[in-house]
């Protein structure tokens, strides 16, 4: 089944169609979040839209691999990313439903049902190419250090993405979860790379 699954993966069809599907996410995102960039300073732009950026730099990844090409730092920056804020969303969202004072099936629109699906695709599409990224440890260590200064800056600057009202009281639980996911994801990675490149080196000695 996982090989069935790993050979449509890469199938040109599959590819464009996924391709298509993240570019439109991409600019819904970007749309989305309009009113919060238009009051952000032009400084701090870049580190405000934290899942339309992941799933922009997916998009460019998804293109090569059309192509028939690889590009280690976007490979890292895309997977890395795309994991952490899809899981982040989906929590953030069911969070603050659950903070809500009115029922949950109440406090949610259809707008973000709508993102849980859409972000937990993002997380899904992550993992799912991770046989066929070819980042190193090097790549993880630089985008690492990206993640985690975005982190840094959203909560001590306090330009992370607008939360429920419920949410924007307990700032630092918000913030301290985002560390926790952001050091997770860097942990996944950084396993399934490790393996990745095991298995490549036993893959060459046995077929030298």
């Amino acid at each position: 089944m996982f090989l069935f699954i790993k050979k449509i993966l890469m199938q040109r069809w599959f590819l464009i169609t996924l391709f298509i599907v993240n570019f439109l996410g991409t600019i819904y995102g970007f749309y989305w979040y309009k009113n919060q960039l238009a009051v952000t300073p032009p400084q701090w732009l870049i580190f405000v839209p934290d899942s339309p950026t992941a799933s922009a730099f997916f998009t460019v990844v998804l293109w090569l691999f059309i192509m028939g090409r690889h590009h280690k730092w976007l490979e890292a920056f895309a997977a890395i990313t795309l994991f952490k804020y899809g899981i982040w969303a989906v929590v953030m969202i069911i969070w603050g439903g659950i903070l809500d004072p009115r029922p949950f099936t109440d406090a949610l629109v259809w707008e973000q049902y709508m993102l849980i699906v859409s972000h937990l695709g993002m997380s899904v599409q992550a993992l799912l190419y991770i046989p066929f990224y070819r980042f190193t440890n090097r790549e993880i260590v630089g985008v690492s250090i990206w993640t985690l200064l975005n982190d840094f800056l959203d909560y001590t600057i306090n330009i992370h993405p607008w939360l429920t009202a419920q949410l924007e009281q307990i700032p630092q639980v918000v913030g301290s979860f985002t560390l926790f996911l952001s050091l997770i994801t860097i942990t996944i990675f950084t396993i399934t790379t490790r393996f990745q490149q095991q298995r490549e080196v036993e893959q060459n000695l046995l077929h030298p």
